[in-house]
């Protein structure tokens, strides 16, 4: 019999993002299996308008400048299309597997229309068809839906086809049958993400292992020590996660990877694909306890490789940042978001005050750990007024580089049906985080006030109160404000990305 083929479909902006870590993953469980797979990754393609958001961060100084073409990495010139056409067509796969998030579910389902004539069936699946599944199994070229994880029923799925067997049942699927009707069945229990395997990432190509970090072009890959994610904020889906396996009894989302696995799989990979920087996933890193934390600076000791993580305010201690030091970490990202008190305890349900985040940031400042600072702006209900407050606790801590999103109300965050309900957006609407875009129409801070925060909030950060009258006008898109945001720009680069990192 032949092997069952698999067709992963990565639909990506240009130049975005380290190689996924699902499809690495899944790839395994499939490989493992004996079944055929490959990959079609658009991460490279010139078309739909060649967005590059890396690119648009360096321009707003959101990271420190950088040139991956120091790697001989370039872009492709081809027709993203009629490539996938032809990789479809010469690969013939059994299945077409798609993993999106919403920024690029447009994006994909575009790819997938390209395909139709080829009756190759389609399961889409993560965050985004978690979230909004109904949306996804009314594409055309949609047939199967995974609502919550895929690797238990991925592997069932290929099983069922290689048997000719009905797959409509399989927990976590929905199925789309020929007369338009959809079977959805129950939410499986979590899995162990201890007993997964080593991710395989030999479908990508060699330059997918280079991304830039502080202004350097490393060889990197992400590691999974953590699933989900404790806390509560209104605007991210992690939590809504927590809610959607508990309402479905399928076990708590949030989940923790054993330390003697995460070191047998950083062995792996480190081997395979000799790598120079490591880039653990974690929402928030340092939820483990103190038992786990001790365990994981005790393996982490046998590396010695530089890496970054992602952490909140209330998990930073200063044994534990001293500790961090000593084994390598080369920077660190903190979420502040929103700098009043009342707005951010009320409305994002993140409950810490403004002395608990200058005191973090002190305490990596004094372990010379460079810190990037994640703020949004644009928040339902929120003015240019309200979001004074974020200028003024961002020039009261000391960062390496500053970095300032639109809200994006994505699909099953609370904060999304509060727009809603506020008239903010449609509840339709597809939302697009990467491109840098406010997608809520508010009276009370219009886009263009969004934007031009988000371009300076950079500067605010960094440069004396003095200088604040000028920023505030770079503020506007209008030449003299293009003109001032120049000016300001370059100056910004030559006093604040001089070398590798400001501690």
């Amino acid at each position: 019999m032949a092997k069952l083929k698999v067709l992963f479909v990565y639909p990506n902006l240009f130049m975005m993002n380290l190689v996924p870590p699902a499809i690495g993953l899944l790839s395994a469980l499939l490989r493992g299996e004996g079944y055929e797979v490959d990959v079609f990754d658009t991460t490279y393609y010139q078309s739909e308008g060649a967005f590059d958001s890396d690119k648009k961060k360096e321009e707003n100084l959101q990271v420190r400048p950088f040139n991956l073409e120091e790697k001989g990495i370039h872009g492709k010139n081809t027709d993203m299309y009629a490539d996938f056409r032809e990789r479809v067509r010469s690969f013939q796969p059994d299945l077409l597997a798609m993993s999106a998030v919403e920024d690029v579910w447009g994006l994909g389902s575009r790819l997938l229309a390209q395909v139709r004539q080829y009756n190759v069936p389609v399961i889409v699946g993560g965050v985004f068809a978690t979230f909004a599944p109904n949306v996804v199994i009314q594409d055309p070229s949609v047939d199967i839906v995974c609502v919550g994880e895929g690797e238990v029923p991925l592997l069932e799925l290929c099983r069922k086809l290689t048997t000719g067997e009905d797959y409509s049942r399989i927990a976590n699927l929905w199925v789309k049958r020929p007369d338009g009707t959809v079977v959805k069945s129950a939410m499986q229990t979590r899995v162990d993400i201890s007993t997964l395997p080593m991710p395989d990432y030999s479908l990508f190509e060699d330059k997918r292992f280079y991304r830039p970090m502080a202004g350097r072009v490393y060889r990197m890959l992400p590691i999974e020590t953590h699933r989900g994610c404790p806390y509560s904020c209104q605007f991210c889906n992690s939590p809504s996660q927590q809610t959607l396996y508990r309402f479905n009894k399928a076990g708590s989302y949030f989940r923790k990877k054993n330390i003697a696995k995460v070191h047998a799989e950083m062995t792996g990979l480190i081997k395979a694909w000799n790598l120079e920087y490591v880039y653990f996933t974690a929402d928030t890193f340092l939820a483990w306890s103190e038992r786990e934390f001790d365990e994981f600076i005790e393996m982490y000791a046998d590396f010695k490789l530089p890496f970054w993580i992602q952490t909140r305010v209330e998990t930073i201690e200063d044994e534990k940042m001293k500790k961090l030091k000593e084994v390598g970490i080369h920077r660190m990202s903190i979420g502040l978001e929103h700098g009043n008190e009342k707005y951010r305890k009320e409305v994002l349900k993140r409950n810490v005050t403004n002395e608990e985040i200058i005191r973090a940031f002190k305490i990596a400042e004094h372990h010379d750990i460079p810190v990037t600072v994640n703020n949004i702006t644009g928040f339902p209900d929120e003015t240019r007024a309200l979001a004074q407050s974020t200028i003024e606790i961002n020039a009261q801590i000391k960062t390496d580089t500053t970095n300032c999103y639109a809200f994006t109300p994505f699909h099953g965050t609370p904060l999304r049906e509060l727009s809603i309900r506020r008239g903010y957006m449609k509840e339709d609407a597809i939302t697009q985080c990467l491109t840098g875009e406010p997608v809520l129409e508010m009276p009370n801070f219009p886009k263009e006030q969004i934007k031009g925060l988000m371009r300076t909030m950079p500067m605010y950060a960094k440069f004396p109160r003095d200088v604040w009258p000028r920023i505030a006008r770079a503020e506007r898109f209008d030449a003299e404000g293009n003109a001032v945001f120049e000016g300001l720009r370059k100056e910004y680069v030559a006093r604040f990305f001089t070398g590798e990192s400001v501690s």
